[in-house]
């Protein structure tokens, strides 16, 4: 059997339906030959993003794979991998590489080498005896432990090698989970329980584990309050009467001041790392740390307590243990709710006119506000893209069922959106999925609209346009008054129909609705829309 033959093999063994590719990779063949989809991209940065979100979208039960050529096309995916290797997103990549004879110097590109510090497990093929075994360790990477890309790279004489025995199969990877420590379960079982002001954070560990019943049960039971991270946004209803919002370089009023007030965090399923785009713990707070990776242990924040291990098995312990404790302090909180209004409500109203706005250019926060009244929240995956979008997403759309939101930003590579949004759209065909981005990041990826068209990926894309980079006018005042160095142009939606798009440029506030409208009954109708609104150079963030 030849090493391209046993690779396709193994994937379709393992339930993958789809390889997002880029040509040419000999495994693009021997993958249609198995009835495995081939989603071919204009670049390969897409592939991975759309790879991400397929696996995001089915928790790590089913992952996604992406393959290209050696040389250019391997140096071309490294942005991709990178980006899942920050999230913590199991994909796995199976590059094309030199012939063994030229792999390892210069100037070829060794993908094994050079992508070691970005990937959780890489290692090359080295005779086609070897990818029985390879393939076995591969794909348990995969489906155990913390998340990342996982690569393997097939040397260009060895694809034909048919030295893979013919009457070998590939058995499916085991998954296993681990949970923590009894003594220490109890022993955060007693702080969190004795808590007067305690604060639950999730992260995308809960997404992961599918810990969401868990965790929801944990804070109804005790009457805490929760908030997320922009990567667990969706893991918690926000909705919910408990829910604080979502934080991350910008939040609802409640996220900051909870935080600020507590006494007890319990983190789960989150690494608690530092970064510009999340919320940084205050200082002087017990803080109990449930994560599957002990490596996040007091990085970047003191710990006093830890639970390793997965997040629905922590969170199921975690309750089991707390059950027959003291109550007095969890009762006393029957006001939370009431206390989060507190905040709340006079936050919107002081939001209400840029949510409302009637004046031209169009306020982005207006768009968000009539989309997220519009939609069927439960039918709806929504990503945001880096900078302005994720800042005015984040805060005001109400994520009410997981794994409706797709948030990120441990790293902010412009453009990642429309390939999460696609990937979404071919793991949940069901689900109206959108991306929001500036012209910024559409300047990045937007040649991939027309994959989504070619394709047949029927999202529903929405593009600010303020003719600008926003975010860094106020950090460039002497070049853009020069230079005009934050001045941007273009018209996107013309572009977009020249791709076979559904697409719109509007201008007015009062054609908003009916512009979504319009651009949502394309999807449906299997035709993916651009709808570019005219906005406001905006630069006023939740961030308090």
């Amino acid at each position: 059997m030849k090493v391209a033959t046993a690779i396709a093999k193994a994937l379709k063994a393992e339930g993958v339906d789809i390889l997002f590719a880029y040509p040419v990779n000999p495994l693009i063949e021997a993958a249609a030959q198995e009835d495995i989809r081939t989603i071919i991209v204009r670049q390969e940065r897409i592939g991975l993003h759309m790879a991400d979100a397929y696996s995001r979208m089915h928790s790590g039960d089913r992952f996604g794979v992406f393959c290209m050529q050696h040389g250019p096309g391997a140096e071309n995916a490294f942005g991709g991998i990178a980006q899942a290797y920050s999230e913590s997103v199991p994909i796995l990549v199976v590059p094309s590489g030199h012939p063994r004879r030229l792999a390892n110097y210069f100037p070829n590109y060794n993908s094994t080498l050079n992508t070691q510090h970005v990937t959780k497990w890489a290692e090359p093929v080295t005779t086609a005896e070897a990818v029985p075994e390879l393939l076995r360790r591969v794909f348990s990477q995969l489906r155990n432990g913390r998340g990342g890309p996982v690569l393997v790279e097939v040397p260009g004489d060895l694809w034909n090698d048919d030295g893979v025995p013919d009457d070998w199969t590939h058995t499916p990877a085991l998954r296993a989970r681990y949970g923590p420590d009894p003594a220490n379960v109890e022993e955060a079982a007693r702080v969190l329980a004795a808590a007067e002001r305690p604060v639950i954070y999730a992260g995308q560990g809960v997404h992961w584990a599918k810990a969401w019943d868990e965790l929801r049960a944990l804070a109804e039971a005790w009457n805490i309050p929760v908030t997320t991270s922009i990567e667990g946004k969706s893991a918690f209803p926000e909705n919910h009467p408990l829910s604080l919002g979502s934080g991350g370089r910008s939040n609802p009023r409640p996220v900051k001041r909870f935080l600020a007030d507590s006494d007890v965090i319990l983190g789960v399923g989150c690494s608690f790392a530092l970064t510009g785009y999340g919320v940084s713990m205050p200082p002087g707070k017990t803080i109990i740390h449930a994560t599957l990776d002990p490596k996040d242990l007091n990085k970047d924040v003191a710990v006093r307590h830890a639970l390793i291990g997965d997040a629905k098995l922590t969170l199921s312990a975690l309750s089991g243990a707390m059950a027959g404790l003291d109550r007095s302090k969890a009762d006393a909180r029957q006001d939370v709710p009431d206390r989060i209004n507190e905040l709340r409500t006079p936050w919107l109203s002081e939001w209400e006119p840029r949510l409302t706005s009637t004046g031209t250019p169009i306020s982005p926060y207006r768009v968000i506000a009539e989309l997220n009244r519009l939609v069927d929240k439960d039918r709806t995956i929504i990503t945001h893209d880096a900078g302005s979008p994720r800042d005015q997403m984040t805060p005001f759309w109400e994520a009410t069922s997981p794994l409706s939101y797709i948030g990120w930003g441990k790293t902010t590579q412009l453009g990642y959106g429309l390939g999460l949004a696609m990937g979404a759209k071919l793991a949940k065909p069901d689900h109206l999925c959108i991306n929001v981005w500036g012209d910024a990041a559409i300047g990045f990826t937007g040649m991939d609209l027309e994959t989504a068209a070619r394709e047949r990926i029927p999202i529903l894309s929405i593009l600010f346009n303020n003719f600008a980079m926003a975010i860094e006018i106020p950090i460039m005042p002497v070049s853009t008054e020069k230079y005009r160095s934050t001045d941007i142009s273009g018209n996107y939606a013309d572009m977009a129909r020249s791709f076979g798009l559904y697409a719109e440029r509007i201008t007015d506030p009062a054609d908003i609705v009916d512009a979504l409208k319009r651009g949502i009954a394309s999807t449906e109708e299997g035709k993916p829309a651009l709808l570019e609104f005219i906005t406001v150079k905006e630069n006023t963030i939740s961030n308090e």
